[in-house]
């Protein structure tokens, strides 16, 4: 899926999932997305979108 709109999006909400939808498979970016999303929101959402972004 490569529809950033909507990644962009899902990154504001669900940051692990974002990152899911961007790399199409579980690998190290989703697992410091999820590591980064407990240790607050937004640290998540920023990795999210950085990983979308770039």
């Amino acid at each position: 899926m490569d529809n950033k709109v909507l990644q962009v999006i899902v990154a504001l909400f669900i940051p692990p999932l974002a990152v899911y939808m961007k790399n199409g498979k579980i690998d190290n970016d989703f697992w410091i997305n999820v590591v980064a999303t407990f240790l607050g929101g937004l640290p998540g959402v920023v990795h999210a979108l950085w990983v979308i972004l770039r």
